[in-house]
């Protein structure tokens, strides 16, 4: 029967509860909650309300409409955030997927390390501390260390330039040693360091312990000169150590959220602080609709965020109050367990704190717009691409099969994983054939999917097997004889071995290979392949050197296994003399000869 939508309005209840719009073709188009459904529901038909370009657009295409009675709007909520994440309806606002923070430097790499302001963190070996929200801060923790430490500031290349240059300035008024002319030694400079990264690690109290007691030291001498040295000291760490402590005067874990939008893109920025410390931050890419508010998707952002994330924080800061604040309010207060203040600060440091949340999103979404969409094409972009290919409703995590041998030798198998267009390396799976002798890459990959599908649950999406219909038939026959129904479609290469379609089906379907689809399957298997012949590899030559080290007198199962972990190969044990041979844990000069003779005998002849 055809759905009547205007009767199906007259029997809408009274009650809170969830609606899911649909349209022709049956998929849900978008999802939302009502206090009264009886009353929201009639609204999106009622032509006088000026309902907006969005919604005008997503009632054109309903065709039907079903909805879920729930005893609050609390629990219409939490369906809400399920089945959002659940069916990603099209009209729903959905998430996709800087102006840089100080850090304080470390360059213990160098012999004579150095305290730097930086604004980046680099792969230089050097120990950062940070990112912090003040510059100000920074610089100021920076000259203290200096002052109590006697850290140098200059960036001579020591010790190369030592004794070049006369001492400069910090040296005179007792700032630096001048570790440049040698008048301090390395092991004391070098200790002087950890003072001052035990200070940047939190450890305040032994340096406020030992000024006041200089500066009770000083004055009992009548140096008072000295004692007020000390004093200001004394207060400039109490006064590090506070900020350093506090983000803003009430402790705690909290998370500061701010959006940056334009057009149909958004960029949500999170601050993560902990214990009062700012310890991370992250960004979050969101599509959104021309006439939607920036309140409306920041309230979508916090239900969608919050449904996900193991960890909720006392207090969620916002730059918008959004609507259903004090319902989202609740919904966490009984995720967390615990009370969660969601709060819209207008000034002092917690306000400061939500505008340069603001300012990052806004630079994220200025500067990686273009890059964000590309990288969404890649990935996210091309499994839809894939999944749309294949008729597939959905395709977040795919696995792919490969098996290598050399005549039969060592046949060994992998498995990788692909999620949302990524490879997820942590999931990757090798196997080693056990029950095929010889070359059979079907009996091989037959075994290999039914270990896999057998001993753990987290099915994929797809099975992406490295060929055509045979390989893909065995997977099907494991499928069945495992009561699965995990579809499985072959990567079908051409005579140059690149890849040409995909065998879904009982047919080759091709794929254009300009779309990002196309790459995507060739990435997929490309890393199939590798990772099994990497695999492969890596036994094939520990089992040469294990089977030839058998054949030598005297070296036995520790020996053997000693020598395979300092040398790897065949060849670097050849090339070994009898001294470095020695050397090796277990050997002895004996052991080391007999070696060394066993590959050299006859070598002079």
């Amino acid at each position: 029967m055809a759905f009547d939508i205007e009767e199906e309005l007259k029997k809408l209840p009274a009650k809170p509860g969830v609606y899911l719009m649909h349209d022709e073709k049956d998929t849900i188009i978008y999802v939302g909650k009502a206090i009264s459904l009886k009353n929201r529901v009639r609204q999106y038909f009622q032509a006088s309300r000026n309902r907006g370009v969005k919604i005008d657009q997503m009632v054109s295409h309903i065709a039907r409409f079903e909805y879920i009675i729930t005893d609050s709007e609390l629990e219409a909520l939490v369906l809400e955030c399920n089945l959002i994440k659940e069916h990603r309806p099209k009209y729903n606002t959905m998430l996709m997927d800087d102006k840089t923070y100080p850090f304080i430097k470390v360059t213990v790499q160098e012999d004579y390390p150095r305290v730097l302001f930086s604004r980046r963190m680099s792969k230089d070996r050097a120990k950062y501390f940070g990112p912090y929200t003040s510059a100000g801060a920074v610089k100021d923790t920076i000259d203290l260390i200096h002052k109590l430490y006697g850290i140098r500031s200059c960036s001579r290349a020591l010790p190369k330039t030592m004794g070049k240059d006369r001492p400069c300035l910090n040296y005179h008024i007792h700032q630096c040693p001048a570790p440049c002319q040698s008048y301090i030694s390395k092991e004391a400079y070098g200790e002087s360091v950890k003072k001052a990264l035990s200070f940047l690690n939190g450890n305040y109290a032994p340096v406020l312990k030992e000024l006041e007691e200089k500066m009770n030291q000083a004055s009992e001498a009548l140096d008072f000169e000295k004692a007020i040295e000390y004093r200001e000291l004394l207060n400039s760490v109490s006064q590090i150590a506070q900020k350093q402590k506090i983000t803003s005067s009430d402790m705690g874990d909290r998370d500061i959220v701010a959006l940056a939008a334009e057009k149909e893109d958004a960029v949500v920025q999170i601050f993560f602080v902990r214990d009062g410390r700012l310890i991370g931050r992250d960004h979050f890419c969101v599509r959104i609709m021309e006439d939607e508010s920036p309140q409306e998707v920041l309230g979508t952002f916090l239900k969608q965020f919050y449904a996900g994330t193991p960890y909720i924080p006392r207090t969620i800061m916002l730059q918008y109050e959004v609507p259903d604040q004090e319902l989202i309010q609740e919904w966490l207060t009984g995720r967390r367990g615990q009370k969660v203040h969601i709060q819209v600060p207008r000034k002092g440091e917690k306000e400061k704190l939500v505008e340069l949340a603001c300012k990052n999103a806004q630079m994220v979404l200025t500067q990686d717009r273009e890059r964000i969409r590309r990288e969404e094409g890649r990935t996210i972009g091309a499994m839809k691409e894939i999944a749309k290919l294949l008729g597939l409703e959905k395709l977040e995590r795919v696995e792919a099969y490969d098996i290598s041998n050399i005549s039969g030798f060592q046949t060994v198998g992998s498995m990788v994983v692909y999620e949302k267009g990524r490879p997820k390396r942590s999931d990757y799976r090798k196997f080693r054939i056990r029950g095929v002798q010889g070359a059979d890459d079907y009996a091989s990959m037959e075994e290999m999917l039914t270990r896999r599908l057998s001993h753990y649950e987290n099915y994929p999406d797809l099975i992406m097997m490295d060929g055509g219909k045979g390989q893909v038939n065995v997977a099907l026959r494991v499928m069945e004889a495992l009561q699965l129904q995990i579809p499985v479609c072959g990567m079908v290469k051409d005579d140059r071995h690149r890849t040409r379609g995909i065998y879904f089906r009982n047919q080759e379907i091709p794929i254009s290979r300009d779309s990002e689809g196309f790459r995507l399957v060739t990435r997929i298997q490309d890393e199939a392949h590798r990772f099994a012949i990497e695999y492969h590899r890596s036994l094939r030559s520990k089992e040469q050197v294990h089977s030839v080290l058998d054949d030598i007198p005297g070296i036995g199962p520790a020996r053997r296994k000693a020598l395979m972990k300092a040398f790897q190969t065949l060849e670097d044990i050849r090339a070994a003399d009898v001294e470095t041979l020695a050397s090796v844990d277990g050997m002895n000069a004996r052991a080391a000869a007999q070696v060394y003779e066993f590959f050299h005998a006859g070598a002079e002849e």
